[in-house]
């Protein structure tokens, strides 16, 4: 029988494995695996608190583990869009990963920053983002010519970002904005542990001081909004490149589904189900509630 579930397919927590997969995909089109191969290890470096200058990454929600899937779910549009049309240009397919593997730095603290968490930056991430990579791209070993790309495609990841007033000089370069954009929502979205996850994001929105989310339900509550101004913002605003999910998985695992799409909308109809039934505390009802109550208790300080 073939597996539905897109978490079955790659276990992106073993990241060793994760990466030869990237690597697998990349390869069958490009060479020059060693600085994504590098940057992979040096941005864990990064949110693991082993880069100079800055502290462990201490937001739960965009941590090192929402990269690797962002950047798997790139990787994979990439492919789709590869079989399906043509082949994106090496500096492009470059670009876009490398982007992807940088694209929520902008949480990390330096440290002096010793006041709060990254999430007080929620707002602001995507530039620091992008500072972060115009600072550091000799060390992580990047070339200065792929810096406008980077930048346009970590940019592309901002919800109140104008997409399509965003200067790309080229078609294609904009479909690579597009998917990195698209990258990172469905990476979050599918994440079987995402509505658990949906809580951490509550009290980073609640140090940002993100106005709206009084209580953790309105989070949740707020979700199905979400799920349905990110469905127009991916097929509309990024120009449907969610579509060449399809053509990865039809061609590489035989299954003619789009699973970051199937994975996220059982999120959604568990979300609403949680919403409809008031007989028990919502917290009940997640599939990961225990794990969630330990993990919150050993991170308190975090937030209060």
């Amino acid at each position: 029988m073939q597996p539905l579930q897109l978490s079955k397919l790659l276990n992106t927590h073993d990241h060793d494995k994760t990466l030869k997969e990237i690597k697998t995909i990349y390869t069958k089109y490009y060479s020059g695996f060693e600085t994504i191969e590098s940057c992979f290890f040096l941005i864990r470096d990064l949110f693991e608190g082993k880069f100079p200058g800055y502290q462990k990454c201490n937001t739960q929600y965009h941590d090192f583990q929402h990269t690797v899937d962002a950047t798997v779910a790139a990787i994979r549009i990439l492919d789709g869009y590869n079989i399906k049309r043509k082949v994106m240009p090496q500096n492009m397919a470059y670009s876009l990963i490398l982007a992807s593997l940088l694209h929520d730095v902008g949480y990390i603290q330096e440290d002096w920053d010793t006041e709060g968490t990254g999430a007080k930056y929620t707002a602001v991430h995507v530039q620091r983002s992008v500072d972060f990579l115009k600072k550091h791209y000799e060390t992580l070993g990047i070339d200065d010519e792929y810096i406008p790309l980077m930048s346009l495609c970590i940019q592309s990841t901002g919800l109140s970002a104008k997409f399509e007033e965003m200067e790309f000089i080229s078609r294609e370069q904009r479909i690579a904005g597009a998917m990195m954009g698209t990258a990172d929502l469905l990476g979050q979205m599918s994440d079987r542990e995402y509505l658990e996850k949906l809580l951490f994001l509550y009290y980073e929105f609640k140090e940002a001081g993100i106005p709206g989310y009084t209580t953790e339900f309105d989070i949740i509550r707020k979700t199905i909004d979400f799920y349905v101004m990110t469905v127009k913002r991916m097929k509309s605003t990024l120009l449907n490149v969610q579509q060449y999910c399809l053509y990865h998985f039809e061609k590489r695992y035989g299954i003619h589904s789009n699973l970051y799409m199937v994975a996220i909308n059982r999120n959604i109809r568990y979300i609403k189900k949680i919403i409809a039934d008031e007989s028990t505390n919502f917290r009940h009802k997640l599939k990961r509630g225990d794990q969630y109550q330990l993990h919150m208790l050993s991170q308190k300080t975090l937030y209060h």
